[in-house]
């Protein structure tokens, strides 16, 4: 009875579902589910499906559908049926699949949950709590077979759903594919819920993952200049006077970034995914000009790329580079290149060749376009010596995502870090992501963008057919304000997280940092060494700029915890680690220390390592759902839920011990209980008593 029930209660839904073998839209990767903000929405089927050649229809029975000229672009209308979950079901080549589209406007937060609660190899179960609510079940990008859905009802069968999902025979024919749920009501949409498949068993064991699933990377970022010189003998500064020696050379270049790798450094430290910042040849004079003091620049960072396919000389060879990406790849570490597509230094042979390539250095009302971030994003330049390119037009473009893919076609990257995302064009960043699904077959890319904006400008690259993710800044700085701000709040924290997971998704892939090389270093500001209203990069080049008060190390601490435990891609900045102080660039891209730390360095350093061990030991961390569980100005609780393991997180930034009365979404067994972190008073079920100590965290575990 329970399949019939199942049935009736789907079968709306259930448009399109496998009867033999694999359609080509299950063996492509994951559809992000798209959304609509007014009554109609234009979407571009290419963004969503891009290995697909051509739709040829498309239908939905709750919002309808309009086709343009161009095959893959749509409009959908809101009406009268519009669910707050939808399905788009696309049909090529006799082959189907399904769109989710999403509906989030005027919708209430956090009433309707769905969970993960246990599983067996061949099967899931997933619950369900809120009012009168409906449920989609997706294999890879199609609406699962009825018959492997299975239902129950709680006591009160409009508060709660229990539903199992078997995992379909079909899924035994690939080595990753996944089960994903999102539940709905007339007011409410759930968090969505991802479960990863290998070939056809549920991974409930972090053993089972790999290199290239992507969700359980931890990221490091350097600066190879800034980071460790592993060979002297290409060191060679430019000894300008006019170049003050912060941004001269420093000398560290690919070699020693090997030598780290060989000795354990990253192993140890717990990343997994190396970011190199750009590796491409730079000039070799001084550019650019600060005035106070008065300086030129040295292109040690690599952001003036002069020749885009040949490596600085002072980096390294090629040789250099394929060592350091076999023995990261033998050590279990991925890397991704900082690839600079929006501009090129003025002395590039291209450039001069092609004098035309660049956008206008004037604005249409006559104004210079330098600078002009958000007014003209696509077109202005960053300075006088590095153009833009008006990478908008085909004999632009197209050479220039051949030049991105040189480096993963010649070298095994595994993906790129991408500057300047918004000051480029999207049919850019389209092509490049074609051309990297027909060309490069044997390695998962994961590229990630760097967007200052809002969430819906960030959230518009992040598509299958332009970028997997981008980094979320705008946490970031909520969790910086937070802590420096007298009026500083926790509640602003969790409005940000929240309101991008409902945008980029529960299981996102986008970045969350410690710092990056063009913001001021967390600790600094943390300490008050940092005023939040002062020019940090002024102060960085007038005075020394320490730490402050040593407090700012616990903080630096709970920004750790807070990154390893929620979803997304957890970044460190390279000296983040231990606490490396600075104001921005370029007091922020200190050379990198490996020793000589002091005791708060290396307290901090090794909470950090129990943290990344943590993470990359723990299902929960990386696949679980998260749920609020106690919000406040200055106390922020929350759990992370898969297959019946639990992590309880609080964190606390007052200077007061704060005890904690929880209510739990599931009920937890106390004899497989680890407290990792802080302390556990008391635990009934799905009631919890926790303490925290000042500005600190408490993590507690526990299992099926």
């Amino acid at each position: 009875m329970k399949k019939i029930f199942i049935i009736a209660l789907l079968f709306p839904l259930l448009s399109c579902f496998h009867k033999g073998d694999l359609s080509v839209f299950d063996s492509t990767s994951l559809a992000s589910f798209a959304k609509v903000d007014s009554d109609t929405t234009i979407l571009i089927l290419k963004d969503f499906f891009p290995s697909i050649s051509k739709i040829d229809s498309v239908r939905s029975n709750t919002l309808e559908v309009n086709r343009f000229t161009t095959f893959d672009t749509i409009s959908v209308i809101k009406n009268a049926n519009t669910k707050r979950v939808n399905q788009l079901t696309l049909y090529s080549n006799g082959n189907k699949g399904t769109l989710i589209v999403l509906d989030h406007t005027s919708v209430s937060k956090g009433d309707l949950k769905a969970i993960t609660i246990n599983n067996s190899s061949r099967s899931v179960s997933i619950s369900i709590i809120g009012p009168k609510a409906d449920f989609v079940v997706l294999w890879q990008n199609s609406i699962i077979d009825p018959f492997n859905v299975s239902t129950t009802k709680g006591k009160k069968s409009d508060e709660y759903t229990q539903i199992k999902v078997d995992i379909p025979h079909y899924a035994s024919k690939m080595e990753r594919s996944y089960i994903r749920v999102i539940a709905y009501s007339k007011d409410d949409i759930s968090n969505d819920i991802l479960i990863p498949i290998s070939y056809g068993r549920v991974i409930d064991n972090i053993s089972q993952l790999k290199r290239d699933d992507l969700h359980a990377q931890i990221m490091y970022s350097l600066m190879i200049d800034r980071f460790y010189d592993g060979n002297p003998a290409n060191t060679r500064k430019l000894n300008d006077p006019q170049v003050l020696p912060i941004v001269d050379y420093f000398g560290g270049d690919l070699e020693g970034i090997t030598k780290k790798v060989d000795e354990g450094f990253f192993n140890d430290l717990g990343v997994n995914t190396i970011w190199l910042s750009p590796i491409t040849q730079n000039p070799n004079d001084a550019w650019g000009l600060y005035p106070d003091p008065k300086t030129k620049f040295s292109g040690y960072h690599g952001y003036w790329p002069i020749f885009l396919t040949k490596i600085d000389d002072r980096f390294g060879t090629e040789v250099d580079l394929r060592k350091l990406l076999d023995y990261s790849h033998s050590n279990n570490i991925n890397v991704i290149l900082d690839y600079v597509a929006n501009h090129m230094h003025i002395d590039s042979p291209t450039l001069r060749e092609n004098p035309d390539w660049t956008t206008p250095d004037t604005t249409p009302d006559g104004r210079p376009n330098f600078e002009l971030w958000d007014e003209f994003r696509l077109t202005t330049w960053f300075d006088r010596h590095i153009p833009t390119l008006d990478l908008e037009r085909e004999e632009v473009y197209m050479p220039m995502t051949d030049s991105a893919l040189f480096w993963l076609e010649n070298f095994k990257f595994d993906g790129f870090r991408h500057d300047a995302t918004k000051h480029i064009p999207e049919v850019f960043w389209r092509t490049l992501t074609s051309k990297i699904r027909e060309r490069i077959s044997d390695r998962t890319i994961y590229q990630i963008g760097e967007t200052y904006g809002s969430p819906m400008l960030i959230d518009s690259y992040v598509r299958n057919g332009m970028l997997d993710a981008q980094f979320d800044f705008n946490v970031y700085d909520s969790m910086i304000w937070s802590m420096i701000n007298k009026d500083g709040s926790f509640k602003d924290v969790w409005n940000a997280l929240s309101g991008s997971l409902r945008i980029y998704g529960y299981h996102n892939l986008m970045g969350y940092i410690t710092g990056n090389h063009d913001r001021p270093r967390f600790i600094s500001l943390a300490g008050g060494a940092l005023l939040p209203d002062e020019d940090s990069k002024l102060a960085g080049w007038k005075r020394e700029i320490g730490v402050g008060d040593s407090i700012a190390y616990s903080k630096l601490s709970l920004l750790h915890a807070f990154i390893m435990t929620i979803p997304g891609v957890p970044t460190i900045y390279y000296g983040d680690e231990y606490g490396e102080p600075g104001g921005n660039d370029p007091d922020n891209r200190k050379w990198m220390r490996f020793d000589g730390y002091n005791s708060k360095e290396r307290e901090t350093l090794n909470k950090l390592k129990r943290l990344t061990s943590l993470r990359r030991g723990s299902m929960a961390l990386i696949y679980g759902d998260i749920f609020p569980l106690y919000i406040s100005d200055d106390v922020l609780s929350f759990a992370r839920i898969y297959m019946g393991e639990t992590y309880i997180i609080a964190l606390n930034k007052s200077d007061q011990t704060k005890v904690l009365e929880l209510d739990l979404p599931i009920s937890i067994n106390s004899k497989v209980v680890n407290t990792i972190f802080g302390r556990l008073v008391m635990l009934d079920g799905n009631r919890a008593r926790i303490e925290v100590d000042p500005n600190s965290f408490t993590i507690i575990s526990s299992y099926k």
